[in-house]
C-alpha cells in the first residue's frame, strides 16, 4: 500500500487484482479501492466472495483476461509466481498494461533469480477444534534454475485426529534483468524496491526470503 501511495495517483479509486486467490490481499485492498478480483480457480473465488462480499470477482486467466474498462491500479502480489515461462509472464504483464488507464500503476511482487535461496518454512494455527501445521520446502533444480519447486506438507488435526496432505508446485524464477526488460518492453516506466523480512519468523534455520517489488507506471 505504501508503494501505491508513492507512485500512484492520490485520486486512484479502482484496483484490478490478478490471481486474487481466496481474497486475503483484497481484505486490505478494499479499505482504499473499489476492487475487482480475477482468478483461474472457481473454488478460490467462492471463498474470496465469502470473505469480501464488497468485491467483484470474475473467473479468468491473468494472461488473457478481458475485464473491460480501465483501472487505476493492477496488482499481482503473489500469483505471478505460477507463470514459469517468459512468454506467459510477458502475456500477463501485457494484459495488465491493457487494463490500466494512462498514468495507472502495475504492482508486482516477485522473487528474482539472483536473490532467491532454498528455504524451509513452518506455519501453524488453530481455530475451534481444528489445528493446522504447514511445512514448506523451496528447492531450486540444478538442471533448470529458471524455476523452483515449492513442496508443502499439511498436518491437520480435527479433534486431535491427524490427517496428512501434500502439495507440489513448479514456479517461475526470472532474473532482475528479465523482469525489467519485460516490463519496459510492455511500455512501462519502472520503479523497483526491495521487500525483506516479512517471512523471517516462519523461516527455519538460516533461510532468507528477499523479494522485489516492481512498480510499472503507464505513460499518460
Amino acid at each position: 500500500m505504501k508503494l501505491l501511495r508513492e507512485h500512484g495517483s492520490k485520486e486512484a479509486k479502482t484496483l484490478l487484482h490478478f490471481g486474487c486467490g481466496a481474497g486475503g490481499h483484497d481484505y486490505t485492498f478494499k479499505t482504499r479501492f473499489d476492487v475487482t478480483g480475477v482468478d483461474i480457480s472457481e473454488e478460490m473465488l467462492e471463498l474470496a466472495a465469502q470473505i469480501n462480499p464488497e468485491v467483484t470477482y470474475l473467473h479468468g486467466d491473468m494472461r488473457t483476461t478481458e475485464v473491460g474498462g480501465s483501472f487505476d491500479v493492477v496488482a499481482i502480489p503473489d500469483s505471478i509466481d505460477y507463470l514459469s515461462t517468459q512468454s506467459d509472464l510477458e502475456a500477463a504483464i501485457g494484459d495488465g498494461y491493457q487494463h490500466l488507464r494512462p498514468g495507472g500503476v502495475l504492482l508486482i511482487v516477485a522473487k528474482t533469480r539472483e536473490e532467491f535461496r532454498e528455504n524451509n518454512f513452518c506455519y501453524t494455527g488453530a481455530k475451534g477444534n481444528i489445528e493446522i501445521t504447514i511445512f514448506e520446502n523451496n528447492y531450486i533444480p540444478k538442471t533448470n534454475r529458471s524455476t523452483y519447486e515449492a513442496t508443502l506438507v499439511y498436518l491437520i488435526r480435527r479433534d486431535g485426529q491427524l490427517s496428512v496432505h501434500s502439495d507440489h508446485h513448479v514456479l517461475g524464477l526470472f532474473s532482475n534483468a528479465e523482469w525489467l526488460a519485460l516490463l519496459q518492453g510492455a511500455g512501462f516506466d519502472v520503479r523497483q524496491a526491495g521487500l525483506d523480512g516479512i517471512y523471517d519468523r516462519f523461516l527455519l534455520g538460516e533461510g532468507e526470503y528477499p523479494m522485489q517489488v516492481f512498480v510499472g507506471i503507464k505513460p499518460r
